[in-house]
């Protein structure tokens, strides 16, 4: 007896055929062609947008300065971080964990979380959302920056508020609120 189903059995059709409109994304962190934006005070790069996955994913490359990360929220999608330098505090319902590099974390949809860095340097991760639309997000809020390593620009008092206003607009359209933990 074989796994492998044969070409006339139901299972062999349930995959919908390949569709040759979708490209293959390479993506590099350093190029041209990728979006670099600041948010909360980091640089963060589509590495895959949702435009590129049907919409099923993405993938954004994080650089948290000492100090940073998102104050608590919430949202219905999932999302996942793989910490490659640094270390990060994630508060999940209330309770913290502290993340060392090479670590994973997943956040089920609908949980409050947040994340501070607390290496005392800059932090860089991973973090994959399922459905995409968090990358749609970051680009509508964040300042573009022109590379990975960019600096945050200096925002003028009046242009933070201008974001504060944006985001408080965005966040029902990408299915996220602030919460208090």
């Amino acid at each position: 007896m074989t796994n492998t189903p044969s070409a006339n059995s139901s299972s062999a059709s349930s995959i919908p055929a390949d569709d040759p409109g979708r490209a293959l994304t390479v993506a590099d962190p350093d190029g041209a062609d990728v979006p670099h934006i600041s948010v909360a005070g980091g640089t963060y790069t589509v590495l895959v947008s949702g435009a590129q996955t049907a919409g099923r994913y993405c993938l954004v490359d994080m650089l948290v300065p000492a100090g940073g990360g998102p104050p608590p929220h919430r949202h219905d999608f999932e999302e996942m971080f793989t910490l490659l330098e640094g270390e990060l505090e994630f508060t999940f319902r209330g309770k913290s964990h502290t993340v060392s590099a090479g670590s994973t974390v997943n956040v089920p949809a609908n949980a409050p979380h947040a994340f501070k860095n607390v290496s005392g340097k800059t932090a860089r991760m991973l973090c994959t959302c399922a459905p995409a639309g968090q990358d749609e997000f970051f680009l509508a809020v964040g300042f573009p920056v022109e590379g990975r390593t960019s600096p945050p620009p200096k925002a003028t008092p009046e242009e933070m508020a201008e974001k504060g206003k944006l985001i408080a607009a965005l966040l029902p359209k990408y299915r996220t609120e602030m919460v208090k933990m």
